[in-house]
């Protein structure tokens, strides 16, 4: 039986973003730019006291330090970053109503009365329980309540980019979904399920704990239920540097979509293969079968295949446009790409971190090799790779048109030449700092201690020695901070007044038409549900008749990653 395509021309509409909607989407990225500062300065400060050869001033304790790195950079900064370029993407493609615009403000105000709870626990010393907030640690309630509000608001703002889609869907019948809306639609949806974990533990456990109107915590069945949630909080960082790479990037070399169906398949294995997956991260837990343990762990690596498909993608697009425009032998079209504009070298490099990163996450979710390197500094280098260098390059990538084009300035040659300059500031700190990581997390270095020295005679002088690096890269990391941020300043108010481009770009005239499956939402959700029920039913319902009465002693290993 043939395949229904949908029969639409391969030119996107671009819609007009007005003051309105601008003021709208750059509040997100003054809250994201904000904690990009703060967030940077607390990773100083953590690499100078594990360098050993400095103490926090006025009794500021590290582990106050390491909480606020982490919430404020890996929640704080990532979803509003996130949020507002979704909200971006859809009014671009797709527009949103002043009806909708308005309840995209509550959910702004939501989060930031949330986050302006959650910081200020921290910052008063009641809520160091770092990133993973693992029990037995216990913050104020305040903290918990205030991320339940964020996540609360992150969940408005998804519903209104789904009535974004279903009432432009009702004005085009037959139509495919703009790709970056479906892409939106896909992150949103993936995130919504995610974060139904950790809303779960947080309301249903940590609110009710801290109040005192529980004495105990289930500590494993909290610890699973943040890990649904944690590993696909790693893909919605990810897919909207993903966005860039198929719809944006192409653009902007002079290209067109390589595929329109290959970049909707990827997101539809992402949303599949990245929730079923958070045993991954518990492999040493015990309480948990190994058999589960084992076919998480098989789930883990099927999400190679939509970035194997996405890397595919990308080169065959790079290649395409070099050779159309004339460059030939084996490797000219890879010379000629726009090195020297920073929208696209930025994302680049972030693609080039993504190789390293991507199969140091082949090592994490390896039961095996996970036992060496758990719970090590090794794990922190990983997530600097993938997180703090392919996503946030990306991010700055994006920065570089959006911001202007949403506060109606120009990208100037001098800020791209500072964004040349940054990009390879942040690649070299990033380098030598996660390498650092990487090399001492392998001898064994511990993670997330501020004590340098539990090793004994040489291993001490290795450890100090890479510990040392880490702060060079550290400090290097946070000068390439400081630039982003007089950047983004810069082109939100200062630069001249001009049209900056929102560049979209369109598919390839003789593409095949997208199938009309990829609109089929009532199949996709079907199968992501189905994969989480059969990948977390029996184990936690094993967990939960299985867990001890009571509490759960403090030598528990609450450093797990």
């Amino acid at each position: 039986m043939a395949i229904k395509k949908l029969n639409l021309s391969n030119q996107i509409e671009s819609l007009p973003i007005g003051k309105p909607e601008a003021r709208l989407y750059m509040s997100f990225m003054y809250v994201a730019f904000i904690s990009l500062f703060v967030g940077g300065l607390m990773g100083l400060l953590q690499v100078f006291v594990r360098s050993g050869k400095f103490t926090l001033p006025w009794g500021i304790d590290y582990y106050q330090v390491l909480t606020v790195h982490g919430v404020i950079l890996g929640l704080v900064l990532t979803t509003y970053f996130i949020i507002g370029f979704h909200f971006s993407l859809m009014g671009k493609t797709v527009g949103i109503s002043q009806k909708q615009r308005k309840v995209a403000w509550l959910a702004f105000w939501i989060m930031v009365i949330g986050t302006i709870m959650t910081a200020t626990m921290i910052l008063l010393g009641k809520a160091s329980v770092l990133y993973t907030f693992y029990a037995p640690l216990k913050a104020h309630p305040i903290f918990y309540i205030g991320l339940a509000l964020v996540v609360v608001g992150s969940w408005v703002a998804g519903f209104v980019n789904w009535r974004q889609v279903y009432l432009w869907k009702k004005d085009h019948p037959g139509e495919k979904t703009p790709l970056l809306a479906f892409m939106v639609t896909i992150n949103t949806l993936l995130w919504f399920i995610a974060s139904l974990g950790v809303a779960a533990t947080v309301l249903i456990q940590f609110i009710p704990w801290s109040l005192g109107y529980a004495e105990t915590i289930n500590v494993l069945v909290s610890r699973t239920l943040f890990w649904y949630f944690g590993h696909p909080l790693v893909y919605f960082w990810l897919l909207p540097a993903y966005m860039a790479w198929y719809a944006i990037i192409p653009k902007i070399i002079g290209g067109k979509i390589f595929s329109d169906s290959l970049a909707r398949l990827s997101f539809v294995l992402f949303l599949f293969f990245s929730i079923p997956v958070g045993f991954h991260h518990q492999l040493v837990e015990p309480g948990i079968d190994a058999t589960w343990k084992f076919i998480q762990v098989a789930l883990t690596f099927m999400v190679a295949i939509p970035s194997l498909m996405t890397a595919f993608s990308m080169f065959a697009t790079f290649e395409i446009t070099g050779r159309r425009k004339g460059f030939g032998g084996l490797f000219g079209w890879f010379k000629h790409l726009p090195w020297k504009d920073v929208r696209f070298l930025a994302p680049f490099v972030g693609m080039l971190a993504f190789i390293p990163g991507g199969a140091g996450g082949l090592i994490n979710a390896s039961h095996q090799m996970n036992a060496v390197i758990h719970n090590t500094i090794w794990v922190t280098g990983h997530f600097h790779l993938t997180v703090a260098t392919t996503v946030m390059l990306t991010f700055f990538g994006i920065s570089y048109w959006l911001i202007p084009h949403l506060t109606g300035r120009k990208l100037t040659p001098s800020i791209n030449k500072l964004g040349i300059i940054q990009t390879i500031v942040w690649t070299i700190g990033m380098s030598i700092m996660s390498g650092a990581m990487h090399i001492q997390g392998l001898l064994g270095a511990p993670r997330r201690s501020a004590y340098s020295e539990y090793a004994g005679g040489e291993q001490v002088t290795e450890w100090i020695g890479y510990q040392l690096a880490q702060a060079i890269g550290g400090t290097i990391l946070f000068i390439g901070i400081i630039l982003m941020v007089y950047i983004f300043v810069k082109l939100a108010f200062f630069a001249p007044k001009g049209d900056e481009e929102f560049p979209i770009a369109s598919e390839e005239e003789n593409a095949e038409p997208t199938p009309k499956f990829f609109e089929n939402w009532k199949l996709w959700i079907g199968i992501t549900i189905a994969l989480i029920l059969f990948a977390y039913t029996i184990p936690f319902v094993d967990i939960i008749q299985n867990s001890p009465p009571g509490s759960v002693p403090f030598d528990w290993p609450i450093g797990n990653n």
